[in-house]
């Protein structure tokens, strides 16, 4: 004869149905973090888009340098190509990335709601991004300062001063190239020589930078690509 301990029975029920409800509730949350990321990667590239395109206006007009050196090698008074190069050494445009979504699930151990593909996905991402993000804030910025500092011994104030003037940042447009008389404050060759030097080797570390962004961008793309096919997103 079998006797059914129902005491038992429904613990042992009532542990399944605790469990069914944490694990529905795990995959709720995972789904939410998803869409949340998607958001997040989708508002990275629409920034990225934009500083790409900074960057290949920025390298397009760079790119007049050697014509401009030898034209200033000349005439030391022929500075008017000078506008240009100064203009795109200016500014950087730092890419910084919608970190809202990974704040979160690092900070509430989130990731252990997602199985590991999903998880790899977006960890991946974080890698290419912080290794973008550190080459932009040193070799990238660096280059930058020295361009500009050597244009601050080299340069007249009250011609290059209305060249501070940056009237967007959200776009192509930082302002006009146009000058008001020579550059130069004095007729130092070698200090000139330098500041193409620098020029030069700032051209060489924009195009980094802008291959760095172009490949984290490809790789925002397909992990978008990824979590919306695997998850059905819209």
């Amino acid at each position: 004869m079998y006797f059914v301990h129902y005491p038992a029975l429904a613990v042992t029920l009532g542990f399944f149905a605790e469990s069914l409800r944490e694990h529905i509730n795990d995959h709720a949350k995972s789904e939410q973090y998803i869409q949340s990321l998607v958001e997040d990667l989708e508002s990275d590239t629409a920034r990225m888009e934009d500083i790409i395109q900074f960057d290949e206006a920025k390298i397009t007009g760079l790119n007049s340098m050697y014509q401009c050196y030898d034209t200033v090698t000349n005439n030391l008074n022929a500075t008017s190509c000078m506008g240009i190069l100064i203009k795109y050494t200016k500014v950087n445009r730092p890419f910084l990335s919608n970190d809202r979504t990974t704040r979160e699930l690092a900070n509430a151990g989130g990731y252990r709601l997602f199985d590991k593909e999903d998880a790899d996905s977006i960890l991946a991402y974080e890698r290419l991004y912080r290794n973008d993000y550190d080459f932009e804030t040193t070799v990238y910025q660096q280059a930058q300062d020295n361009v500009r500092n050597t244009l601050n011994e080299l340069a007249n104030f009250k011609v290059v001063s209305p060249l501070e003037n940056v009237s967007s940042l959200n776009g192509t447009d930082i302002g006009s190239s146009s000058l008001n008389g020579p550059v130069l404050f004095s007729g130092d060759r070698k200090l000139l020589n330098k500041w193409f030097n620098q020029l030069q080797l700032y051209l060489r570390v924009t195009k980094a930078q802008s291959t760095l962004l172009n490949i984290l961008r490809a790789k925002a793309t397909s992990v978008i690509t990824f979590y919306k096919s695997k998850h059905h997103l819209k």
